[in-house]
């Protein structure tokens, strides 16, 4: 319960007065905007007590009990349920229906007729979601697959990339080894040559 004066301010649970005051406020309580505020900001804020008087414009109640007549426009006549659930499993708990039970017929209790401006009728209902068909399933075996032809591939790159690197170092320490094999040959050469100039 609840409510708003005339000049819009409301009513607020635990100030036992019909008056208007001001409380010192902070994020979390009633009354008070939670948004767009600093951390443990408060501010002095005007709220009505929660006592009914005079002053009141909007009263906002509940119906706790049904007395003996009907309340005309609210109980008197039965409405129909405008929305119903969406998701695929909402709808099954609400119809009490099976795995092997097709919803797609079930939310035609819910369907709407209705006449545009035109004079055509049209017809609405709500499109299902989380809904597994052949094609969901279809869809679902394909990424898997994608899956496991990336992962195949991305292994077969990574060997064929590990084996591209072992014959690189091959090759690099072949080369080593022939221009170490190139200079000691020119210095044994170059020690040959004083040798026999010395003699």
């Amino acid at each position: 319960m609840g409510g708003n004066d005339k000049q819009g301010f409301g009513m607020r649970q635990g100030v036992l007065t019909n008056q208007r005051v001001r409380l010192l406020m902070s994020i979390g309580q009633q009354c008070f905007r939670g948004y767009g505020r600093r951390s443990g900001e408060r501010r002095r804020k005007s709220v009505r007590g929660c006592v009914i008087s005079s002053d009141l414009s909007v009263l906002n109640l509940k119906i706790v009990k049904k007395g003996e007549q009907e309340l005309p426009g609210l109980t008197d006549e039965e409405k129909p349920r405008m929305r119903g659930p969406k998701r695929a499993s909402k709808i099954r708990k609400l119809f009490n229906l099976t795995k092997d039970d097709d919803v797609r017929k079930y939310v035609n209790t819910y369907r709407r007729t209705f006449v545009d401006k035109a004079g055509k009728t049209h017809s609405k209902a709500p499109k299902i979601q989380r809904l597994v068909t052949p094609e969901v399933l279809q869809r679902k075996r394909r990424r898997a697959s994608a899956k496991k032809a990336s992962l195949e591939k991305s292994k077969a790159d990574a060997a064929e990339y590990h084996k591209l690197l072992l014959q690189r170092l091959k090759e690099q320490r072949e080369r080593r080894s022939e221009s170490l094999a190139k200079k000691r040959a020119l210095r044994q050469a170059s020690v040959a040559s004083k040798e026999a100039a010395a003699k």
